[in-house]
């Protein structure tokens, strides 16, 4: 029989279990006897099927984007740039209170401070938070081009006054905000919505 045996465990359960810790923990406070013991496998398991720690945090974030983050890609389905913003924000305030998941937001939780030996799941962490900026620049330039917001707009500084706020409600949220007060943030942060020329 070719091939090795098959795997004891599902892939999908342990990547949850995995990106618990590093929710709860970071990168940093991750250690490898912590993960495998809440995957329940052995670390040769670990490292067989999703190679080495850095490489499981990748992973983990991938499966964080297409669960508990699925409603940042969800916002740009909405038909007008302001609408997709409202639903980043009330998303964002939604989805970092969640009983069900740690508070706060994994990509921000999972690498704020971390040692040097650790520069590379950090670097991976800014490279998803400017591409979510940069998403949202793109798609505010677009409504700018359509008059949708006034000539005098500025896409980049609109779009880093919305992701600011999205940041700062998930680390109001590990602080222990709840899911209501910060939908009164989203709201007020929509005051910010350029009036039309």
């Amino acid at each position: 029989m070719a091939g090795g045996r098959p795997r004891a465990f599902d892939v999908d359960e342990a990547l949850d279990r995995a990106l618990e810790v590093f929710w709860r923990h970071g990168y940093e406070g991750s250690g490898i006897s912590q993960l495998t013991s809440a995957m329940g496998i052995t670390p040769p398991s670990m490292y067989n099927t999703f190679g080495n720690k850095q490489e499981l945090f990748k992973q983990v974030l991938d499966r964080y984007a297409d669960g508990p983050a699925l409603y940042m890609r969800r916002a740009f389905d909405e038909p007008t740039a302001r609408q997709v913003v409202e639903s980043l924000l009330h998303g964002a305030a939604d989805a970092t209170t969640r009983p069900d998941c740690p508070p706060g937001c994994l990509t921000l939780q999972g690498g704020l401070a971390a040692s040097p030996g650790a520069e590379a799941a950090v670097g991976e962490l800014v490279e998803r938070r400017a591409a979510g900026e940069a998403a949202l620049r793109m798609r505010l330039e677009k409504a700018q081009s359509e008059g949708e917001l006034p000539a005098d707009t500025v896409p980049t500084d609109l779009a880093r006054l919305f992701a600011t706020v999205s940041q700062g409600m998930a680390v109001q949220a590990a602080s222990g905000a709840s899911t209501e007060e910060l939908h009164r943030v989203a709201e007020l942060a929509m005051k910010a919505w350029p009036a039309p020329a």
